[in-house]
């Protein structure tokens, strides 16, 4: 199965729809490498393994995890915890997929569950979160840890874009964390379902960059 890359887009409307409110194109001129976290969201062998576009991503989240590290800043991979099944679940997606769901994140040490080609450093972090967020309150213990670390400013990638990434940066903004969603290294089925989550963080949760403008940020 070859790798893919989505043909992710904001519209031109939008940017100077952000030029007029705000004087320029991104919220976010500068960050501070030392206060900023890589957080990347659910790339475990469940998601990559059978969908190109998350497969085409793992390059790019590398690139940006070796980046930050060596400027000071925080990496910190979020897999999916093993939940219980209840009744809702069942009812929503179906006895067999809630199952799937559930245990979705595999077992044993996070590191080993994490997809094969990343590499782990010893300062990142590792968590399981039990919510589609990593940032929803009492199911994953992401926010205590970055706040240990002072840390504003949450770089968000992984899969499935308009499901998880988009959670965690809606409830990350939420909880008052300066959001950029990396616009090629977040993936979802289809490039109109990452483009509709690019939208919506852009216009109202936080900014949207491409890898190589965040590694230019990270630089200075």
């Amino acid at each position: 199965m070859e790798p893919l890359t989505h043909d992710w887009m904001i519209e031109q409307r939008e940017y100077d729809r952000q030029q007029e409110r705000r004087g320029r194109r991104h919220a976010f001129t500068t960050l501070d490498p030392r206060r900023t976290a890589l957080v990347v969201v659910d790339m475990v062998p469940f998601f990559v393994a059978d969908m190109e576009y998350v497969q085409g991503i793992v390059p790019t989240i590398e690139r940006l995890a070796h980046a930050l590290r060596q400027a000071g800043g925080t990496v910190a991979w979020v897999l999916p915890g093993t939940t219980e099944r209840t009744a809702t679940t069942d009812e929503l997606y179906g006895p067999e997929v809630a199952e799937l769901f559930r245990t979705s994140g595999g077992e044993g040490p996070l590191e080993k569950r994490l997809w094969h080609e990343f590499t782990v450093a010893p300062e990142d972090l590792l968590v399981e979160k039990t919510a589609s967020s990593a940032f929803f309150p009492g199911r994953c213990d992401l926010p205590n840890k970055l706040r240990e670390r002072d840390i504003d400013t949450v770089l968000i990638t992984g899969t499935v874009a308009n499901v998880c990434c988009e959670s965690s940066a809606r409830d990350a903004s939420t909880l008052g964390y300066r959001v950029i969603m990396v616009a090629d290294a977040n993936a979802a089925r289809r490039d109109q379902d990452l483009n509709a989550t690019l939208y919506t963080i852009y216009r109202t949760f936080g900014d949207v960059r491409p890898t190589d403008e965040i590694l230019d940020l990270i630089a200075h």
